[in-house]
């Protein structure tokens, strides 16, 4: 018996493995970052024929993935919540194609949203694709659902979403577990195209099928102890009940328990798609009035269709955005039972610490790029080169470039790119040349870079692209890029240059930067905005390479250079407005700039920065 504290993605990585799990896959993304390292540290111990991989992006790993399910294997794939629109289209066919072996999609979603762009409800996605989801209110039932999900997707031949949201996958519970074994399930695609490369014809009967098999799969929701259940009494009438999913599920049974609440009914919906009518129904009937708590839009209070006795967000008693936490739920139920005339529940000690707290009116600190970084030199180049071009950026740690004045848009994975492109051609059909710099990260130009790019170089567009080359994907947890040719399980693959891909897509004008020479880069970048403006000159990307000072302590900064300021300081507040270092501090006393020590990873950029040359090597 093996025993480990693992967090929520953990236990989804050993889930997916005790349900006999062959392939996995992988694109980076917070919250679901963890489950594939977590996999690969399981199948190295247990030592188990499982293959796993980062992939490029969310779609390369949804189809390589779904490869081996209609082969006959298990499978899975992972991502975050917004991931999954990049994989959308692949879903949505296999839906109608479905499996013969199984198919997981883990689609972390982020209630907040704490690190997404979207607070977008990856069970909506699983309507539209119609597909089965499962959702887990704890690590522990995460562990359960990724088996079960295994279970299910083989037996209706369906892919299967798993759903934990972020308090699931970044907690943590105690775990034990026998040893871990391999299926042995060996691939024997069987070729019939009617099936998996159906005309409009045959996708119509699919659909057809596919609509039968999701009514048998809700009657075995409406089955599903443990999953779906509700704590009703018999022949019992209730003035509230309360249907919850998910992490809102865990949480309202905490306020109840510790009220001793047993006059309230819950059921629980960790299978709420497709929807268990019976289960659902049988409930609302034994109540007077039901509460829908659930994340984070409105699913489960749209199924049930009833706008007299439901009470969740279409009637106001439920934030619209945000995420639910166990005070905004607290302080929801209390509302909802004191306008029914039901004895409402106590607000923990909890609750006042919260309000003393907001009252004390902290200043919040933005989040920052890290001292030494080297997108901060970039950006700063950038913004001295080019004051007025519009700045187009991306996903990733350079979006805090924002607060350099760097970045101006900020859409989605490759949109640095296509809205660089977008907005030269908007702005030459007025006759206007309207300087643009697009910046993006290797990993994100890896993932959605090229299709943009090869658009742009083909339809003559004039602009610079900085790819800010940090050799790893930062932002997510420090995953290897196919730059550097490192798999997920540690052996290598093959390298394959930025240099190689981007004059691949036609780009002429392509040249290396180490950002920390200042002065070279802003050299760089005039010589390229001189080849976009010329008559034969065209994109020009500049690749500005140097590596993350947190992925490669001993390395990125092999000559530290510790720095000190000067009486020349005037306070005249530049290194702080244009350079943002969190290392470079005002001095509470004399008001000039001071050096937080602590803090410095000794690059010595500053020194190039100051106007007054204030900052010197100490």
């Amino acid at each position: 018996m093996n025993e480990a504290f693992l967090l929520g993605n953990g236990a989804i990585a050993l889930g997916l493995l005790e349900g006999g799990c062959q392939v996995l896959t992988s694109y980076p993304g917070t919250p679901s970052s963890e489950i594939l390292p977590e996999a690969v540290r399981l199948i190295r111990s247990e030592k188990l024929n499982t293959y796993a991989e980062w992939s490029t992006n969310e779609k390369v790993a949804f189809d390589n993935a779904y490869a081996a399910a209609i082969s006959g294997k298990r499978a899975a794939c992972c991502m975050k919540q917004v991931g999954l629109n990049v994989a959308a289209d692949s879903l949505m066919s296999a839906a109608y194609l479905g499996t013969t072996g199984a198919l997981v999609v883990i689609s972390c979603d982020d209630p907040g949203p704490h690190s997404s762009q979207t607070e977008q409800d990856t069970r909506l996605m699983a309507r539209l694709a119609k597909v089965p989801v499962l959702d887990p209110s704890t690590p522990q039932e995460a562990r359960k659902m990724a088996a079960l999900a295994l279970d299910l997707s083989e037996k209706f031949q369906i892919p299967v979403i798993l759903r934990p949201a972020i308090r699931v996958c970044h907690a943590r519970q105690n775990f034990r577990w026998d040893p871990l074994k391999d299926p042995g399930k060996r691939a024997a695609f069987k070729k019939d195209p009617t099936r998996w490369a159906a005309t409009p014809r045959f996708r119509y009967l699919l659909h057809q099928r596919l609509n039968e098999t999701l009514l048998k799969v809700s009657e075995r929701f409406s089955q599903l102890e443990g999953v779906n259940a509700h704590t009703l009494a018999e022949n019992k009438k209730y003035p509230l009940g309360i249907i919850a999913g998910g992490v809102p599920h865990a949480v309202i049974r905490d306020i109840l328990d510790e009220n001793h609440r047993t006059d309230i009914p819950v059921l629980k919906l960790g299978a709420p798609y497709p929807f268990p009518e019976k289960l659902a129904f049988r409930f609302v009937r034994a109540c007077n009035n039901v509460l829908v708590l659930e994340e984070t839009d409105t699913l489960i209070e749209y199924l049930l269709g009833d706008r007299k006795k439901v009470l969740g967000r279409l009637s106001g008693h439920v934030p619209m955005a945000g995420e639910l936490t166990p005070r905004v739920i607290a302080r929801t139920l209390q509302r909802v039972q004191t306008e029914l005339g039901v004895e409402p529940i106590a607000l923990s000690e909890d609750q006042d610490v919260h309000e003393l707290v907001e009252g004390l009116h902290l200043p919040v600190r933005k989040p920052t790029l890290c001292p030494g970084c080297p997108h901060r030199a970039a950006f700063f180049a950038i913004r001295k080169v080019q004051p007025k071009a519009l700045f187009t950026s991306d996903i990733g740690c350079y979006t805090l470039g924002l607060n350099l004045g760097g970045v101006d848009t900020c859409l989605d994975m490759g949109a640095g790119i296509t809205l660089a492109s977008g907005f030269f051609q908007a702005y030459l059909q007025d006759g206007v040349h309207q300087p643009v710099v697009a910046t993006m990260g290797d990993s994100t130009f890896f993932h959605s870079g090229t299709a943009g790019l090869m658009n742009a170089v083909y339809n003559d567009a004039r602009f610079i692209l900085v790819l800010l080359d940090n050799q790893t994907t930062a932002m997510t947890g420090m995953q290897p890029t196919p730059a550097l040719g490192v798999r997920a399980d540690g052996r290598m693959g093959k390298s394959i240059s930025l240099e190689r891909i981007v004059a691949g897509c036609g780009v002429d004008f392509i040249e290396v930067v180490d950002p920390y020479d200042i002065q070279a880069m802003t050299a760089l970048l005039k010589k390229a905005e001189a080849y976009v403006t010329s008559p034969k000159g065209g994109i020009a990307v500049v690749i500005a390479r140097h590596a993350c000072v947190i992925a490669y302590r001993e390395t990125a900064i092999p000559e530290k250079k510790p720095v000190a300021v000067t009486d020349k300081c005037d306070a005249c507040g530049f290194c702080h407005q244009r350079f943002e270092c969190p290392a470079l501090v005002e001095d509470p006393e004399g008001g000039t700039t001071a050096v937080n020590r602590s803090l410095c990873a000794d690059c010595g950029v500053c020194i190039q920065v100051c106007p007054k040359g204030a900052i010197v090597a100490a």
